[in-house]
């Protein structure tokens, strides 16, 4: 059986299929909404267009679990950032962009990654954890030289 990481993986280069690296850019973010009656994952442009549709087996009934939506995040972020170099910085998308999931009703949840001007940045809930360890600690450094 295919692993949910792998059958995401696999869509993500069939929606890097809409958008090749040799086209001309569009401006769109890419929008994963996930259905947990039914285990679906679609894939969207920001104007509604369907790219992709896949169902995760694993995921059927997972309104039964009132932590699903925070139990397929991980999974979603790391299928993408398995992807990354090999498909989705090759994409044809005009920076800054970002990829969403949205439950079944188009609410967005939370932000999977996002690709800004300068870098990349994989949105994770432990971005901001030690930063003001890692602040003081460049001050001190800076203050010493």
């Amino acid at each position: 059986m295919i692993t949910p990481e792998k059958q995401i993986q696999r869509a993500l280069r069939h929606v890097a299929g809409h958008f090749p690296h040799d086209g001309e850019p569009v401006l769109t973010d890419i929008i994963l909404r996930v259905y947990p009656h039914s285990g679906e994952v679609r894939f969207y442009d920001d104007e509604e267009h369907e790219l992709m549709r896949i169902v995760i087996e694993e995921w059927i009934h997972g309104s039964c679990d009132e932590d699903f939506y925070r139990k397929v995040t991980p999974v979603l972020r790391r299928s993408i950032a398995e992807v990354r170099t090999e498909v989705i910085d090759n994409m044809a998308l005009l920076r800054p962009y970002t990829f969403v999931m949205q439950d079944e009703d188009g609410e967005t949840l939370t932000d999977l990654y996002i690709v800004d001007d300068e870098e990349t940045v994989i949105i994770s809930r432990n971005l901001l954890e030690g930063v003001d360890e890692d602040l003081e600690a460049f001050c001190t450094r800076l203050l010493e030289e």
